[in-house]
């Protein structure tokens, strides 16, 4: 088969981006098809794959941003060595000027904030926003085959880039269903206890970046407010996230009395067992091309609260749909439901069961076949 050329800023397992290219990459190189990946980090397990070439490109400043341009330089000189032996070259959104195949995780021009906790940042978030968007409409527009990772991205293509739905083809992300799995109470129990979360109060977790106004948390923070002068009294909410804004955020819930049912547990690397322990996850995001963390929440049999726009909410069958947000920036709502499923939450869990029993069949191996097979088909 051709070789193929992957052109990512990460591929390892975190984020649904990263975890998808990661899972291609896997795949590619498992099948025996030289695979050629330009990129700043690369997951230690791919270096020591057969089959597989890693060419590093420098982050100055350990910035995304600076690195773009020689992202997008690096991924060109690479496809063009490579163009005679008609190489298959995977470009993501606009992050390399290569006409062949482009995977669209992320929209900018779907979503409009440029938000920041400084200005000095907005002003930067307005300014990458807007290059980003050029170079998207440019590159997207360009390629001969265009992958959406829902209908949401699909339909946001068509009406922000007038791109023919013809030519986009959806495939949803997968998943590893051995690490994101139901547990029982005993399992779920014994990993509370080595969380130090208690085991007769319902737990709710946040998984975002605190400095994304994208994500939402200040809706929940509101609603967690109205929640937390009432039937919230038996309620913690987890976070887990990065961002600036933290201090300013446990600031917040000591003034609005609610530091006791808040928690900010920063970055970490145990999301599945987060998952595992937790009683629901809230994620009112304000944009969401799909929403990987949702979906594994759902895989662990875990009720999620998502905003009805979130690509992942498609998955969401009837009698699900009581968990999906209107407007992620009203918290009255938010609060609303948060409640609405406190009042059912076994008759939620049972409901996610199924669901997240369906979704932990397509494992990522399944998206990336299919994937490869729609360049051939």
């Amino acid at each position: 088969m051709k070789p193929f050329l992957l052109i990512s800023g990460d591929f390892v397992k975190t984020g649904g981006m990263d975890r998808a290219n990661h899972a291609l990459a896997t795949y590619l190189a498992n099948s025996k098809i030289e695979t050629h990946i330009v990129a700043h980090r690369v997951d230690s397990e791919l270096l020591e794959m057969d089959n597989l070439v890693f060419h590093r490109v420098a982050k100055p400043l350990d910035s995304y941003m600076a690195g773009e341009p020689l992202l997008d330089r690096a991924g060109r000189w690479w496809a063009n060595r490579l163009r005679d032996r008609d190489v298959r070259v995977v470009v993501n959104g606009g992050n390399c000027q290569w006409g062949d195949v482009n995977w669209v995780h992320y929209l900018h021009a779907a979503y409009a904030d440029c938000g920041g906790a400084t200005m000095l940042l907005r002003q930067k978030n307005k300014l990458h926003r807007q290059l980003s968007k050029q170079k998207e409409r440019k590159v997207i527009c360009a390629a001969r085959t265009i992958v959406a990772n829902s209908q949401r991205t699909k339909a946001d293509l068509v009406q922000n880039l007038n791109i023919d739905e013809k030519r986009i083809r959806p495939i949803y992300y997968g998943v590893d269903p051995n690490l994101f799995r139901p547990v029982g109470a005993e399992e779920r129990g014994k990993i509370r206890r080595e969380l130090n979360w208690s085991c007769d109060r319902t737990i709710v977790l946040f998984i975002g970046g605190l400095g994304d106004e994208r994500k939402g948390f200040d809706t929940l923070f509101r609603a967690w407010t109205r929640l937390g002068h009432g039937q919230g009294a038996n309620c913690e909410l987890m976070v887990v996230g990065v961002g600036a804004e933290i201090p300013l955020w446990k600031k917040r819930a000591q003034s609005a009395g609610i530091e006791s049912i808040i928690h900010f547990l920063g970055r970490r690397d145990d999301v599945a067992q987060l998952l595992s322990a937790a009683d629901a996850l809230v994620a009112p995001s304000r944009y969401e091309a799909y929403g990987l963390a949702v979906h594994e929440a759902l895989c662990c049999g875990l009720p999620a609260l998502v905003t009805k726009t979130a690509g992942v909410a498609e998955r969401y069958p009837p009698s699900l749909q009581p968990l999906l947000l209107d407007d992620p920036d009203d918290d009255a709502e938010l609060a609303n439901r948060i409640r609405l499923w406190r009042s059912s939450s076994d008759y939620y869990r049972s409901q996610v069961r199924q669901l997240g029993d369906q979704l932990r069949q397509y494992t990522w191996r399944d998206m990336a076949a299919d994937f490869v097979n729609c360049l051939t088909n």
